[in-house]
């Protein structure tokens, strides 16, 4: 039998995973509390927008802008709490991590692009296994359906990378 060489299970293997990537990734944001504390991580120009729409819900919670970078003098919300030097998903853990040891916190949200949110989750988690992490995934729409598999596929193959217990790139460094 020549399909089932190898190759071609390790592909099955792989399409399949992405397939279940994709369909338990979170797809709604409905469990915001009015008093949590929201992380927006930034890379993405859909991230921050969302989560001002989402602070309007909520008067009373937190932001945090995490990896603001250069975004960060465009960010006009007096509410934001701004961390700009973190530059990878795992440089964003480990700066909410920081945050969230120090504030005592016990429950965050997390708000990042769907095509991100398990990684993102995945890395703050290992971070913050006592804490409580609520997925609030912001929608790729109004993208062509070419670029969000790539964004999709590209995501899965980082989080099969992570899973695997590299964090980060090496031209990466966190202070």
């Amino acid at each position: 039998m020549k399909l089932l060489r190898p190759s071609f299970l390790l592909l099955g293997i792989f399409v399949l995973g992405g397939i279940i990537f994709k369909l338990t990734s979170p797809n709604d944001c409905d469990f915001i509390l009015n008093n949590d504390s929201i992380f927006v991580l930034t890379g993405d120009f859909r991230r921050v927008p969302f989560a001002m729409k989402q602070i309007e819900k909520y008067p009373d919670a937190d932001l945090y802008i995490i990896g603001a970078g250069l975004e960060a003098p465009y960010i006009g919300n007096e509410r934001a709490i701004i961390e700009s030097e973190s530059k990878s998903t795992y440089q964003n853990a480990l700066a909410i991590k920081d945050i969230v040891e120090k504030s005592g916190l016990d429950r965050i949200v997390i708000i990042t692009t769907e095509d991100h949110i398990q990684r993102a989750s995945f890395l703050i988690k290992s971070e913050l296994p006592d804490t409580q992490i609520v997925s609030c995934p912001v929608v790729l729409r109004e993208m062509k359906p070419a670029r969000r598999l790539e964004r999709w596929l590209v995501e899965y193959v980082k989080f099969l990378v992570t899973m695997v217990g590299i964090k980060e790139g090496p031209e990466s460094s966190y202070k």
